[in-house]
């Protein structure tokens, strides 16, 4: 049986000299730019991924008359996905977005999916009905009509400013 020989390891050394930022530039790439790079700091927005933001829909809510109105833009879901309920001062807005777009051409062939929950809770700005509330969903814009009760509606007082 023939005897083999070991190797040993060998040290490289880097053929040129590292840049003057090199070092800072690995520090942020670890930082930042790790397997998860959309998963950022919350203080740094710009690096979380547009796609991400995405599931979690727009909201405005409002004052109207004697009922107080939530809209969420909820763009490329079914009314099926939306989940929605309310207890006495807290409206929350939930469901899962799939969302698939596939391009197929003579050479190219592309295919992107986004799937993701979101669930949104609100504290509403007055006391209402909870058993009168009615919700809309149309053209990717779901619309609740919570009317007010009795006493908010008395207790809103107009101010002049001066």
């Amino acid at each position: 049986m023939a005897k083999r020989k070991s190797k040993a390891l060998v040290k490289v050394e880097p053929r040129e000299a590292p840049r003057p930022f090199e070092e800072m530039e690995r520090w942020f790439e670890g930082l930042f730019g790790g397997p998860f790079p959309s998963m950022g700091p919350r203080w740094w927005p710009s690096l979380r991924m547009r796609e991400l933001e995405e599931v979690a829909p727009s909201v405005d809510i409002f004052e109207e008359g004697d009922n107080v109105i939530v809209k969420a833009e909820l763009a490329g879901m079914k009314k099926e996905d939306i989940h929605v309920t309310l207890t006495e001062d807290t409206l929350t807005v939930s469901g899962e977005k799939k969302k698939e777009e596939r391009v197929e051409k003579k050479d190219y062939h592309r295919l992107e999916r986004l799937y993701g929950s979101f669930r949104r809770s609100f504290t509403l700005p007055a006391e209402v009905q909870t058993e009168k509330v009615a919700a809309k969903f149309k053209d990717g814009i779901l619309e609740i009509r919570i009317p007010k009760t009795e006493d908010a509606k008395k207790k809103e007082k107009k101010i002049t400013v001066e």
